[in-house]
């Protein structure tokens, strides 16, 4: 579990983020959304210790990541899986080298160790075949994959996840998303997610956060945000037709309980 207790963050005169509250549970997909400028990049920069925040307290399990040992925040760190917007993925090395990459940084496994984990990861993520290829000879669905697989491969407790479904197609998308849903719950993993796909948030949004100008406007699940009445959430939520119509058709079906 993950708490943010009231941090605020500023970079000069200007108020980045404003007491800023909420907790992140294990086993559950936790996004975080709003327009460009909102917090999103900084608030989470905060939790994975990138930026101190200038009040307030980020808890891992209870103990404010700020005031540990170094040791301990190092221990931490270790336990912490990223997924990047860009994967990040290393063009001059094979998938199998990619997802290798943090086991070597990290553990004194032998190779047959380390080569056994990344098949698990890779089996997973559906990529039981293609160790050996290189990031240019890969789809854009399969780098996300094997950017999974190496954010997974040290079997961490938290995973931060950066606009997972940027420049895909949205069938892909779907794909990424319940894959990354699966893997939550599969390994009650305290996964968050920043994100501007709103079918994620209809998808596998089990916990939302939404940020308006540095501040914590509105805060619930995929179910709340469909009736929800918070006006800026409504304007930044249902500028999509798609949720548009989801929105009509859960009210009807709300109506037709009812009756």
């Amino acid at each position: 579990m993950i708490e943010i207790r009231n941090i605020s963050k500023q970079f000069g005169a200007r108020v980045i983020l404003d007491d800023i509250s909420a907790v992140m549970e294990p086993g559950k997909c936790n996004l975080i959304i709003g327009t460009s400028g909102s917090g999103k990049t900084v608030l989470t920069k905060c939790m994975v210790g990138l930026f101190k925040p200038d009040i307030g307290g980020i808890l891992y399990s209870g103990e404010d990541m700020f005031s540990m040992e170094n040791d301990t925040r190092k221990q931490l760190r270790q336990q912490i899986g990223m997924l990047f917007q860009g994967t990040a993925l290393f063009d001059s090395m094979t998938v199998e080298q990619n997802v290798l990459f943090p086991l070597d940084m990290f553990t004194r496994w032998t190779l047959a160790e380390k080569k056994r984990r990344v098949d698990e990861v890779l089996d997973r993520v559906n990529l039981n075949d293609a160790n050996n290829r290189y990031p240019s000879e890969i789809s854009g669905g399969m780098k996300k994959r094997v950017g999974i697989a190496r954010a997974i491969v040290l079997n961490p407790k938290y995973l931060f996840c950066d606009e997972p479904n940027s420049g895909l197609d949205p069938q892909t998308a779907l794909v990424i998303d319940k894959l990354i849903k699966e893997i939550t719950v599969e390994y009650n993993i305290t996964t968050i997610v920043v994100t501007h796909d709103m079918n994620s948030v209809m998808e596998i949004g089990d916990h939302i956060l939404y940020l308006y100008n540095g501040k914590k406007q509105w805060e619930g699940t995929n179910k709340d945000i469909i009736f929800s009445k918070d006006v800026l959430l409504n304007n930044f939520i249902f500028a999509s037709e798609f949720l548009q119509d989801a929105k009509e058709m859960r009210m009807m079906q709300a109506k037709q309980n009812q009756s």
